[in-house]
């Protein structure tokens, strides 16, 4: 039963993220653009813990940190630049 519902939530989360990548093709404007992203890297770390349960490695729940690191300090930068224009002050 577990390895059905893990497989729904890849799948669902795949489908997010393309649903996210339509916006930000899409977006009317950069914060859009940058929620969109946002989102397709929370779908990302999902379908990474999903995929560490479903083979009981937990090097992907390592790597899903990893890439919320990252998500967090990029769209913390882009927030900076599109409300300020300047990263670094």
């Amino acid at each position: 039963m577990l390895e059905g519902a893990v497989l729904v939530g890849i799948v669902v989360a795949v489908l997010l993220a393309l649903g996210a990548g339509y916006r930000v093709m899409r977006g009317p404007t950069t914060p859009d653009r940058v929620v969109a992203l946002d989102t397709i890297g929370t779908n990302v770390v999902a379908i990474a813990v999903l995929y560490a349960i479903s083979q009981d490695r937990g090097l992907f729940v390592d790597v899903a940190l990893v890439l919320t690191i990252i998500g967090f300090i990029s769209t913390i930068a882009v927030a900076r630049y599109v409300t300020e224009g300047d990263i670094i002050e």
